[in-house]
């Protein structure tokens, strides 16, 4: 894909990043699961956490193509910082940016742009995960108020969150996807509580939790668009995700191959450097050609989007495609590296466990082929 100049400085500016501030510090915050805040400040001063949003509310306002080369690039690094970056802004920034009112949009979207405070999205709950029409959660109107109850769970940036999504059944008597509405919570909020951060397999240094919801009145300003409209919201907010997803699996299968590559040309066996046996070869050769292919489909999604045009399949093709490119390129790269693969001395391993998460977050990959066989059959 040609970049124009905009998205060449975009991405080279995030590369840069990633490489001076990001490469040397993520080892020590995998191996203790810590959320990395001042890279994060960072993030937000270089405008990558207000890459979604218009320029009108303190935005970068870039298109996807330019914010899935940023997500990409950090990922290479580390999946923790790709990962809160995509959460921020595809899950928090980009439904207030397309559904908000004016109101909500000069509220909530300047700091999140500036990065002093991270949004993120409420939606799955222990009984609603890829069945996200099985919403329990509660919402009901008292006066010009809402009161909600219930709880989520694997909130990404719930704790650094100044504000999140809610999903929530506003009419109990809807059945199936029909009558939630979205609220925008602010995480102050009475009654609203973070529980304690999840021990994770990968992406240790994103912060993922629990949420409760007892009693948290939002007044009626913070219904997000109209009610009973938000499964079509979270629907729509999902296909843009799973391009993020993509572009993070993305880069974690670069940064991969990236390792195993220079590592094969150096280590010698049998007098010579491995690279040169056709049998590493052949799991290189594997795994550029999955990448490549990758790549093509993630950005084609990012085409479709940025022109306006019909984009789900592409971005569920992407999704699927990439996500078990990254699990398939981060075992090869281990195997690459044998034993030092194995442990934490190279980043491979860590590689390995952030790109699990590819294949479930934001519709696990056995939900990307029902979209997709369904949009083969015209269904």
């Amino acid at each position: 894909m040609q970049l124009n100049e905009n998205q060449s400085m975009i991405r080279q500016m995030a590369r840069d990043f990633a490489t001076a501030k990001v490469a040397p510090i993520a080892h020590a915050i995998d191996r203790d699961g810590t959320f990395p805040e001042a890279t994060v400040r960072e993030m937000g001063e270089l405008g990558f956490l207000g890459l979604v949003v218009p320029e009108a509310y303190g935005g970068v306002g870039a298109d996807i193509t330019s914010y899935a080369l940023v997500v990409e690039e950090l990922s290479r690094a580390c999946g923790s910082h790709g990962l809160t970056v995509a959460a921020h802004n595809s899950l928090g920034c980009w439904p207030i940016a397309t559904f908000g009112t004016e109101e909500q949009k000069r509220k909530y979207l300047p700091p999140a742009a500036a990065g002093t405070s991270l949004l993120s999205f409420g939606l799955t709950e222990a009984g609603a995960g890829s069945d996200a029409g099985g919403t329990r959660t509660t919402a009901v109107r008292d006066g010009d108020h809402w009161v909600l109850n219930g709880s989520k769970m694997w909130i990404t940036n719930s704790h650094y969150a100044g504000a999140l999504i809610i999903t929530a059944k506003t009419d109990p008597t809807a059945s199936g996807s029909r009558g939630i509405s979205a609220f925008i919570v602010e995480t102050d909020t009475p009654g609203f509580t973070v529980e304690k951060k999840e021990d994770k397999l990968g992406m240790r240094a994103s912060d993922t939790a629990p949420l409760t919801l007892v009693d948290v009145r939002v007044p009626h300003a913070n219904l997000l668009g109209r009610e009973g409209e938000g499964f079509k919201y979270f629907m729509q907010t999902l296909d843009g995700g799973r391009i993020s997803i993509a572009a993070l699996a993305l880069g974690l299968a670069e940064g991969a191959f990236a390792v195993a590559r220079a590592y094969t040309q150096q280590r010698e066996q049998f007098g010579k450097p491995i690279a040169e046996f056709q049998a590493v070869q052949f799991m290189l050769a594997d795994m550029a050609t999955q990448i490549a292919a990758a790549r093509l489909l993630t950005y084609e999604a990012c085409r479709l989007k940025d022109a306006g045009e019909e984009y789900a399949h592409m971005s569920a093709m992407a999704k699927l495609h990439t996500s078990e490119t990254a699990m398939f390129v981060t075992d090869r790269a281990i195997q690459c590296l044998g034993g030092y693969g194995y442990t934490t001395e190279y980043p491979v391993e860590r590689m390995y466990r952030d790109a699990k998460l590819c294949t479930i977050g934001e519709g696990t990959s056995e939900i990307q082929r029902l979209v997709i066989g369904r949009y083969a059959l015209g269904l």
